[in-house]
């Protein structure tokens, strides 16, 4: 069961629901939203664009009311996870918190997510993604040379460093509890988990590697064959040469190898061998550069728009996108040797609480007095 809410929340239970978790989402009857449903996944209606709450069905509910609380307190005697996303208090406040619903569900594992965590001096702090990967020590060390940090979208704090680790989490505990027979509070937040992601980058600048100055560093973009040249067309190239072999590839299929070129990692003549690459690249359009690289092993590829990415060959092969409604959207992830990922249902609209709770046990005439008393419904 999910308490709807938006970003890590949402992208952890379409994670699971894609796996085949059977997933049913607790929405708030009210229809004001800060951020367009089309991007929070915290939409009320039924679109395939509303990808973060594709794969489960939707009920609404009034946790204002005692009925509406004792309702989800019923659902949650009868899951395997819950899911929540909302400010340290809320949920006690509500009714709905571990202590309430883990007394009649010991198996129950409740997963909690935050942007500062449970416990500190900005546990009830508002905040985004921004602030979290700020306070992390990730945002200070992403960006160009000289200039203000870079969002990295959204991505490191609300779904790297949040909802995978809650999805890890979830999942750890549930292995966990076939031993233990119980259930547990996994509690993640987003500072934890985006800091941890910087594991190996804490580790490189405690021993003097890494340096604090964003943009001269080997993978932030200092490093001239680890970056991105704009071509004839104006489109872009990634290069990642880091090693010594691909390096020497990259050269060559560009046209720049020979003794003047200045050696790979004399940074005092970076820039003189960037202005070197980024010329060559300018030379030809980006997808004239994809042939010209194709099957070598100089770590080049195209820098690919939302709209290109899904008809990418590769991805073609893969399978890696689907198509719901129109709307292309990344398909599940991971594959599987044995098992076989069914392709996402469009999110559901909140349609007959009947069908979506009668699943869950609830009995008909109870669920026609929660709608009668408006508890229950669109």
């Amino acid at each position: 069961m999910e308490l709807a809410g938006i970003g890590p929340v949402p992208m952890c239970a379409m994670l699971l629901a894609d796996l085949g978790a059977d997933v049913v989402r607790v929405e708030r009857p009210d229809k004001s939203r800060i951020v367009p449903d089309d991007f929070s996944g915290a939409g009320d209606g039924a679109n395939p664009w509303d990808v973060l709450s594709r794969s489960r069905e939707r009920v609404s509910v009034d946790l204002r009311d005692p009925q509406g609380v004792a309702l989800v307190r019923e659902l949650a005697s009868v899951a395997d996870v819950v899911l929540e996303g909302y400010r340290p208090g809320v949920v006690e406040r509500l009714g709905v918190g571990p202590d309430d619903l883990c007394a009649a569900n010991p198996r129950l594992v409740y997963g909690r997510m935050t942007g500062y965590g449970r416990t500190g001096p900005r546990a009830t702090e508002a905040g985004h993604d921004l602030n979290y990967l700020a306070v992390a020590g990730v945002l200070a060390h992403v960006g160009r040379a000289g200039q203000p940090p870079s969002p990295p979208l959204n991505l490191v704090g609300d779904f790297g460093g949040g909802a995978m680790f809650l999805v890890a989490g979830v999942l750890a505990a549930l292995v966990e509890r076939a031993t233990s027979g119980q259930g547990q509070v996994v509690d993640a937040a987003m500072v934890d988990g985006a800091a941890l992601l910087m594991g190996s980058l804490y580790g490189a600048y405690a021993s003097g590697y890494w340096s604090a100055e964003r943009g001269t560093n080997l993978l932030d973009g200092g490093a001239p064959f680890y970056d991105c040249y704009e071509c004839a067309d104006g489109r872009w190239l990634s290069v990642g040469a880091v090693e010594g072999p691909f390096f020497a590839e990259l050269c060559d299929g560009l046209g720049i190898a020979g003794d003047d070129l200045p050696d790979q990692h004399d940074q005092s003549r970076w820039p003189e061998l960037r202005e070197r690459i980024a010329a060559a690249v300018r030379t030809r359009t980006r997808d004239e550069w994809c042939q010209v690289f194709a099957g070598r092993d100089a770590c080049v590829a195209p820098v690919l728009t939302m709209g290109e990415a899904p008809h990418d060959p590769h991805a073609v092969a893969r399978g890696a996108f689907v198509d719901q409604g129109g709307v292309y959207q990344p398909g599940p992830a991971p594959q599987f040797s044995r098992s076989s990922l069914d392709v996402p249902p469009v999110g559901r609209d909140v349609g007959d609480p009947h069908a979506t709770l009668g699943r869950w046990g609830v009995d008909a005439g109870r669920v026609d007095a929660l709608v009668a008393d408006g508890v229950v419904g669109p």
